[in-house]
């Protein structure tokens, strides 16, 4: 046997024996990442929806449903939010665990309390609907991105959307953007039609972003 075959045969061995290096496992978030992330996120998502209050637009979910009912009863737009809230945490628990309903419960506390504050702080007039739609969709959705990737949500749909993604597969973005579209048709006698059409350029926004950033087996970090 010539010594080129030698040499040959012996690199194929050492290929197979050489094991292939194990990926390295998620290093988990601490606590202080977790809380600055619940911070950071909800600060996105108030502010996004006071971009849309201050042009009466909407979006999709419950954050929607919540500027319908502000909308026709007058009420604060983050004490809505809030409390429309509350009947899905029976279901975050049952299926997403206590933990997971826990971090929920606070990013949508910080969202509601933070929204108002925002309202008082920072005087908006004069933008176009368009602008406020778009660019409040965006930072509602990076919001919601950077509190999934610390195993919460934004409550509502987005609870449901992480479940069915979960345990089915399906794309978060895609479900919520279903789901999103039943709520602007719920907005179109509330809602001058070129807000709703303004609104509805947020919405796919929005679900592009977590449908980008937001895939099964792309993040584990929690």
């Amino acid at each position: 046997m010539s010594s080129s075959a030698i040499s040959t045969e012996a690199d194929s061995r050492a290929t197979v024996a050489s094991p292939v290096p194990a990926a390295s496992p998620a290093a988990p978030h601490t606590l202080v990442e977790n809380a600055a992330a619940y911070v950071i996120g909800a600060f996105l998502m108030s502010w996004g929806l006071t971009l849309l209050h201050a042009v009466g637009g909407v979006t999709g979910g419950l954050a929607g449903a919540s500027f319908l009912v502000s909308y026709t009863g007058g009420l604060p737009l983050g004490a809505v939010f809030f409390v429309v809230n509350l009947p899905f945490y029976y279901f975050a628990v049952r299926r997403m665990g206590w933990s997971f309903t826990l971090r929920t419960l606070t990013v949508v506390g910080l969202t509601s309390v933070l929204t108002p504050v925002q309202q008082e702080l920072v005087t908006l007039s004069g933008m176009s609907p368009w602008y406020a739609s778009v660019f409040g969709g965006l930072c509602v959705g990076l919001g919601m991105i950077v509190v999934f990737r610390h195993n919460a949500s934004g409550g509502g749909f987005g609870i449901l959307a992480l479940h069915l993604q979960d345990r089915y597969g399906w794309r978060a973005g895609y479900v919520q953007l279903g789901l999103d579209a039943v709520v602007i048709l719920c907005a179109l006698p509330l809602v001058e039609p070129v807000v709703v059409l303004a609104s509805l350029a947020g919405v796919a926004v929005l679900n592009l972003v977590i449908a980008m950033n937001h895939r099964p087996g792309r993040y584990n970090g929690r």
